[in-house]
């Protein structure tokens, strides 16, 4: 059976307020699964930079937030939208607390600035849903060797940190890490939308033809402020796609539920390019110990 694991990145207040809900809907309508990854922090996106930031696609408040206005609590403001999702079925975990931060420090960051944004995460998501949270994505593929060796002491069944091929055990600096990793394996649509004259149906094409040309599972990574809200159509068609040629459209749970997690293959952590976005991202690098 094909598969595709939707993982949904929410990055702004806005995001969860608006785009969740949207997307819950859509999703219900196919009879699809999906798991949103939640920043419970301030929405620091207005101090965010770079050429591949997403800030062009933010509402005008939300550009502002932590530079001319006030920095709302993801978890407080939003969490209506964060127990509706969960409460609908859908699977939900966390990011860092910061997500804007993390993005911009996480790789030269210390290892008590690591801690304090995964664990404070951690504890804010006990404190909405009254459990632990049992995964964890690093915001903007980013991350170190501390943060990877956190999602094994801090007990979360899975992360999905890097980009990759398919699921496995990582190892960072030679050190084995025992938390899986389930990668991102698609191209997102607003790398896609980064190359010169290429439509938003075109990138949902181009998704499309990615998925059908390598075998096995996928996970697609869309965001809450992309795909919940400007390309909710491309979205859909998407699902519609899928469906239509017989994937089976899951959450991350269940992507990592049907392996044998003691026979995943061990690979190392490296640093790479992505296609459409600066600088280095965390991706499965070579098998281990033998690449």
């Amino acid at each position: 059976m094909k598969r595709i694991a939707l993982k949904i990145d929410v990055d702004t207040c806005h995001g969860a307020q608006r785009g969740v809900p949207a997307l819950r809907a859509v999703l219900q309508r196919h009879g699809a699964a999906a798991t949103f990854f939640f920043p419970l922090g301030p929405d620091h996106s207005g101090r965010q930079t770079g050429s591949d930031s997403l800030t062009s696609y933010y509402d005008l408040t939300t550009r502002l937030y932590g530079r001319l206005l006030p920095a709302p609590e993801i978890g407080q403001r939003a969490v209506t939208a964060l127990r509706e999702a969960r409460e609908a079925g859908f699977e939900v975990a966390i990011r860092a607390w910061d997500r804007a931060q993390w993005e911009k420090q996480a790789p030269q960051a210390e290892n008590p600035w690591i801690e304090q944004q995964m664990v404070r995460a951690s504890q804010r998501f006990k404190e909405i849903f009254a459990e632990a949270p049992l995964a964890y994505a690093a915001a903007g593929w980013r991350g170190n060797r501390h943060a990877l060796r956190l999602t094994q002491r801090l007990g979360f069944c899975y992360a999905s940190d890097c980009r990759g091929k398919f699921p496995f055990i990582p190892v960072i600096d030679g050190e084995l890490v025992l938390c899986p990793q389930l990668p991102t394996t698609l191209p997102t649509i607003d790398e896609l939308l980064s190359q010169p004259a290429i439509s938003p149906a075109q990138a949902g094409e181009k998704i499309l033809a990615t998925a059908a040309e390598v075998d096995g599972d996928h996970v697609f990574t869309l965001r809450a402020e992309l795909e919940g809200m400007r390309y909710l159509d491309v979205f859909e068609r998407l699902l519609t796609e899928w469906r239509e040629n017989g994937y089976d459209v899951i959450s991350l749970r269940e992507l990592l539920g049907t392996r044998n997690i003691a026979q995943l293959p061990r690979h190392n952590i490296i640093l790479a390019e992505i296609p459409g976005r600066n600088g280095l991202r965390l991706y499965q690098g070579p098998l281990f110990p033998n690449g």
